[in-house]
């Protein structure tokens, strides 16, 4: 993990898994009230038991808090997965009735508080370009270093 990165990651990740840990604790009828809104944006929830989706979302957000937290945990994944995740919630945002104005991406009141997860899809799409670019140029520079190194060996046996 890029030092530049933990800012972001251990933002970002702290609040994903205190939401996660929460909803572990879920009683049935707040259960209900989240499988029903995922269910309108996402038909194939509908099949679900609201406690087992409710279950599976609190491990799944907290899978992914943990990723986040967890320095050993290449950007570049925690960052898809954080991506992955704000493009769910946009998606719900987006397809989810009385979230936005009608004929517009502005949010209604209701809708703003899932409208502003846009900073997941935002911070997870940095965190994966520059985990990504970040190691093809660390796979570059030792690639060349071999090369280099093979280059002066290479040289060094040449008779003079």
């Amino acid at each position: 993990m890029n030092l530049t990165h933990a800012p972001l990651r251990a933002a970002t990740g702290a609040f994903i898994l205190n939401s996660g840990l929460g909803k572990l604790s879920a009683d049935e009828e707040t259960a209900a009230q989240l499988h029903g809104f995922a269910s309108t944006a996402y038909p194939a929830v509908q099949g679900m038991k609201p406690t087992t989706f409710v279950k599976a979302l609190a491990y799944g957000e907290i899978a992914l808090g943990g990723a986040l937290l967890l320095p050993k945990v290449p950007s570049a994944v925690a960052g898809t997965a954080l991506a992955a995740f704000g493009g769910s919630m946009l998606g719900l945002y987006l397809q989810a009735p009385g979230l936005r104005q009608p004929g517009s991406l502005k949010p209604t009141e209701a809708g703003t508080p899932i409208a502003k997860d846009v900073w997941l899809l935002g911070a997870g799409t940095t965190l994966a370009l520059q985990g990504i670019f970040n190691g093809t140029r660390r796979a570059a520079k030792k690639a060349a270093k071999k090369v280099g190194s093979a280059t002066e060996s290479a040289h060094d046996a040449l008779p003079i």
